[in-house]
């Protein structure tokens, strides 16, 4: 079963509370257009700024993007440089602006392989944000959803072995609260751009009851309009969760 604060009607206008997207597209999207990747991935900093400008207007309550995975270290050494060092540009260039709009900004992930001015930006960004209420945008960086489940189990574990916990005590509901998510909502709606169709180790435990949206549009092309066709396809599905059709349309459905 999905956790509680999973639900048929995430807001009373069918909005979805928590967007989570896939930015696929930013290499191919420069190649295209005889660009190097590093155009692409600056491109893809234009759009994420247009989409968390949407989600405010559209008051989504948590973004979350993934930015660079655990798996993304396998790429060119300098691919990963230029990845890094445009990273900490947008941090420095955006933190302040998230913060004048009232958006709170978070990270996901192993951070211990980033530099450690990185590390550090990031925490102030947190701590800077940390009380705003418009939006929520989390950024998973060298996250992947088998590390997340990884940590949370060694996390339960160690209590176990504390005498804090008994094993009998683990369930759905416990494992949820040690992920790297636990004071946030499941996401309701998935986004991958790209034309790939499948989640690549992005949120393994979250997406249980997500509704799948995958779009050939490359991430520096999607757009507002975009993310409106992606949210129209997700007010048009009925969310079981488990129940029969019957009993949604029967009366509201909270788990």
């Amino acid at each position: 079963m999905p956790s509680d604060n999973a639900c048929i009607n995430p807001t009373d206008n069918g909005i979805p509370r928590h967007i989570a997207i896939i930015m696929d597209g930013n290499g191919r999207w420069a190649q295209k257009r005889f660009m190097p990747r590093a155009v692409g991935h600056q491109a893809g900093v234009k759009a994420v700024r247009k989409i968390v400008e949407h989600c405010v207007r559209e008051r989504v309550e948590v973004l979350t993007l993934f930015a660079f995975s655990s798996e993304n270290w396998r790429r060119p050494p300098e691919e990963v440089s230029l990845l890094m060092e445009l990273f900490m540009a947008t941090l420095h260039a955006e933190i302040d602006k998230l913060h004048r709009n009232n958006i709170r900004l978070r990270f996901i992930g192993d951070r211990s392989r980033f530099s450690e001015a990185l590390q550090k930006k990031m925490s102030e960004g947190e701590t800077q944000t940390r009380n705003n209420t418009a939006l929520t945008v989390v950024i998973a960086v060298n996250y992947g959803g088998r590390w997340d489940l990884c940590q949370a189990f060694r996390a339960v574990n160690q209590k176990v072995l504390a005498g804090e916990l008994n094993p009998q005590d683990i369930d759905e509901s416990l494992v949820s609260r040690h992920l790297s998510t636990a004071d946030l909502p499941e996401p309701d709606l998935f986004i991958r751009t790209g034309g790939e169709q499948r989640v690549s180790n992005f949120l393994l435990w979250q997406l249980a009851y997500t509704e799948l949206y995958f779009t050939d549009t490359l991430w520096p092309d999607f757009d507002q309009k975009s993310l409106e066709q992606a949210i129209l396809s997700f007010k048009g599905r009925q969310r079981r969760f488990g129940h029969t059709g019957e009993q949604v349309l029967g009366k509201a459905v909270t788990l």
